[in-house]
């Protein structure tokens, strides 16, 4: 890094060539906060499927002790069939709650598009321009 006195000393042809390299460190920071943002939401929604296919497996599951209970109840009149049919309520209760979960961490992910990335750009373009709010007053990720 440069002091203040080498700052100060500068003439306006050192800092017209510091542009290119000011722009470039601009373009890559803007790129890590992309990255660091999609891989947020891709978090939340391998979660979030994780948990809808955990629901879908148990709904299938479920379904077979239904069909068990069916054939157990038709071939006997025996407490057998009451047996699976409380664990295949139990196991949609199950999957009803995985379900929700799910579906609610889903939602938390939504939209798709990174705002904060897309709001940080037009805060560059808009300091380019000499308009509107200084540059870093969002919320960033910390660039290394």
């Amino acid at each position: 890094m440069t002091d203040t006195r080498d700052r100060k000393s500068r003439s306006l042809f050192g800092l017209v060539g510091d542009i290119p390299k000011l722009v470039k460190s601009l373009v890559k920071g803007e790129i890590d906060l992309l990255k660091a943002e999609m891989i947020a939401k891709a978090k939340v929604f391998g979660l979030a499927a994780g948990l809808l296919v955990g629901a879908l497996v148990i709904v299938l599951y479920a379904i077979g002790v239904l069909l068990t209970a069916a054939v157990m109840g038709l071939a006997t009149v025996m407490p057998a069939w009451l047996a699976a049919l409380l664990l295949a309520v139990v196991m949609l209760i199950v999957a009803g709650i995985l379900g929700f979960v799910g579906w609610k961490r889903f939602k938390k992910g939504l939209p798709l598009t990174p705002k904060r990335t897309i709001d940080s750009v037009k805060d560059d373009i808009n300091a380019v321009k000499g308009l509107g709010n200084k540059p870093g007053q969002h919320d960033r990720i910390p660039r290394s």
